[in-house]
C-alpha cells in the first residue's frame, strides 16, 4: 500500500482527502502536517511514496518546504495543491522538484488521476494550471532562451505527436494508447523531446513547448 502524507493547513480538506486515498484505495494516509516545517520533520521518520502539499501555509510555505523536503530524501514524489487566484510562482515549484499540480477545487476524479500519475512516475497538470503558470513565469532559469525559439531542433512529426499529447496533460500510457504504439516507444520518444530541448523535465518541456508556439492548450 502506497504511503502518503498530507501538508495543509486546513484540518477539514486534509480529513477529506485522506477519506478520498483511502475510500478508494490509493494508499493509506501514514502522516499529516499542518505548515511545512511539520511536514520537513516528518522526513526524518518517514519515507512517503508521494507528498500532497499546500502552497500557502503558516510558518513555512511550500515552497520553501519542498526545497529543504527535497535536499532530505531527493527522489520524493510530491503534488502541489493550488489555488488559481494564488500568486504562486509555479516555475520555481518546478524548479524546486514539483511533479504535479492539482487545483484544490478538483472534483473527486482528477485528484484521484492526479495521484495516481504521480505515484506511476509521471507528471500531472491540467491545462487550465498550465496557462496560469505560463502568465507567471517571470523567469527563463528553467526554460531554454527565447532567442532560441527559431532554432531547429531536429524534431520529428512522431516526436511532435508524442509532445503535443503530453501538453494536453494525457500519461506516456495513455499516449500509446491514441497512437498505437508501445509504452517502451512513447517513452523513448520524450527522451529524445528532453535531450534535444534541453529540458530537465516533462514540466519544463511543455513550457517551452508552449513558449516556443509549437503547440497550443
Amino acid at each position: 500500500m502506497e504511503k502518503i502524507i498530507l501538508v495543509d493547513d486546513h484540518a477539514l480538506f486534509r480529513e477529506g482527502m485522506k477519506l478520498l486515498i483511502e475510500t478508494e484505495g490509493i494508499g493509506v494516509v501514514v502522516a499529516e502536517a499542518e505548515n511545512g516545517k511539520e511536514f520537513v520533520e516528518l522526513l526524518d521518520t518517514h519515507t512517503p511514496d508521494l507528498v500532497i502539499l499546500d502552497i500557502e501555509m503558516p510558518i513555512m510555505g511550500g515552497l520553501e518546504a519542498l526545497k529543504k523536503a527535497k535536499k532530505i530524501q531527493p527522489e520524493l514524489k510530491v503534488l502541489v495543491l493550488t489555488m488559481l487566484s494564488e500568486k504562486a510562482n509555479y516555475s520555481d515549484m518546478v524548479s524546486a522538484g514539483a511533479m504535479g499540480f492539482v487545483l484544490k477545487t478538483a472534483g473527486k476524479k482528477d485528484l484521484e488521476k492526479a495521484m495516481r500519475t504521480l505515484i506511476g512516475g509521471e507528471c500531472f497538470f491540467s491545462n487550465e494550471l498550465l496557462r496560469q503558470i505560463i502568465v507567471n513565469i517571470t523567469t527563463q532559469k528553467q526554460i531554454a532562451p527565447k532567442s532560441l525559439v527559431k532554432v531547429d531542433h531536429g524534431i520529428t512529426d512522431n516526436e511532435m505527436e508524442v509532445l503535443r499529447y503530453l501538453c494536453q496533460g494525457l500519461t506516456v500510457s495513455q499516449i500509446a494508447e491514441k497512437i498505437y504504439r508501445s509504452v517502451k516507444a512513447v517513452e523513448a520518444r520524450r527522451s529524445l523531446l528532453l535531450k534535444k530541448t534541453n529540458a530537465p523535465d516533462t514540466i519544463n518541456l511543455i513550457l517551452y513547448a508552449i513558449k516556443c508556439g509549437w503547440v497550443d492548450i
